[in-house]
């Protein structure tokens, strides 16, 4: 993990679509002096993580974003390489955040697949999973499937040094951004994911992070369910959101994962459609300003313009962009596709 070559595949991982950022910028203009400090830091274990910078995203809920320094992002990069192989083979199939051949459009897709076979489903969602992860339990998991002491050492400094949250209990919470809390929050529910699958013996179970959708022909089954899921995740130092619970007919429609899922198709969330077009609006004025460049509006715009096409959103997407043309001093210039 420490050596230069491990290192610089790291940053070319953590730089990926950030080229432009001054900090960025920054280390790569000292690119091989960095790379070396940080291989004598973590061959000698004298390494220790920089400070977060802290804000709040806005999206649906007010949210505490941690964004760490670019080197301690590098770094993270460098320990997801080994952890996540060693690891991510104990998943449950239907987990599907954060790992390679899921994500949301697969999760989505196998939900209305359930959702054919099934009338009823119970949605969960846990009440601030990310601040009330406790950390000597998440530590104590990772043992149990790491040993090298080394790893295991950065492993523990990259957890400890999570900021506190004020309305967290002591010694509770990973930072929402870092790119190795997303794997913990996989890694931390993996065995509730196998008692629900083993034990309470659930014909269709799905989780994206703390989105838990069960399946079932029979609803009183689905409230015993529920009642069974919030004594597992109390004993985790968890708590099922009270308003974020549900048990409902699939022919109703659910907000899952950033959709609204019918059996047979699904449509964009008007919210999500909403703050896009504020997205855009903003994007728009900071280009006519000379703040951003084409090159820094595209991959937004075409990121979510593929998240929208796999729902039926053509209306919306006409709508949204239709006569949508960017100016930089008077003069048009093409707009996103």
């Amino acid at each position: 993990m420490t050596s230069p070559a491990h290192l610089y595949r790291a940053y070319l991982l953590a730089r990926k679509g950030k080229r432009r950022k001054p900090a960025v910028l920054r280390f790569t203009l000292n690119l091989e002096r960095e790379l070396s400090q940080l291989h004598h830091e973590l061959r000698e274990q004298r390494y220790q993580p920089g400070r977060y910078h802290l804000f709040t995203l806005y999206e649906r809920k007010p949210r505490q974003i941690a964004a760490a320094p670019f080197r301690d992002r590098v770094v993270h990069h460098a320990v997801m390489s080994l952890i996540e192989p060693a690891i991510d083979g104990t998943f449950i199939d239907h987990s599907y955040a954060c790992r390679k051949g899921k994500g949301t459009h697969v999760g989505v897709a196998q939900y209305q697949r359930w959702a054919q076979i099934y009338p009823f489903v119970l949605q969960m969602d846990i009440q601030r999973y990310f601040p009330s992860i406790p950390r000597e339990c998440l530590k104590e998991k990772l043992r149990r499937y790491i040993k090298d002491s080394k790893l295991l050492w950065l492993l523990d400094l990259i957890i400890d040094n999570s900021p506190e949250d004020a309305r967290s209990p002591v010694g509770c919470g990973i930072p929402i951004g870092n790119l190795t809390s997303q794997f913990f929050a996989n890694l931390y529910l993996n065995e509730f994911d196998h008692a629900v699958k083993q034990q309470l013996k659930a014909p269709a179970y799905g989780r994206y992070v703390d989105d838990m959708v069960i399946l079932n022909n029979d609803k009183a089954w689905l409230h015993d369910a529920q009642r069974w899921c919030a004594g597992q995740l109390q004993q985790e130092g968890l708590t099922l959101h009270p308003n974020k619970c549900h048990i409902v007919p699939v022919r109703c429609g659910i907000d899952y994962l950033g959709y609204r899922v019918l059996p047979n198709y699904r449509l964009l969330r008007n919210d999500n459609g909403h703050r896009f077009a504020r997205k855009l609006r903003r994007m728009a004025q900071a280009y006519a300003d000379h703040r951003l460049d084409f090159a820094d509006i595209n991959p937004s715009v075409q990121s979510w313009c593929g998240h929208a096409r796999h729902a039926s959103t053509q209306g919306l997407l006409t709508e949204l962009f239709a006569g949508m043309v960017l100016r930089r001093g008077g003069r048009p210039d093409r707009q996103p596709r």
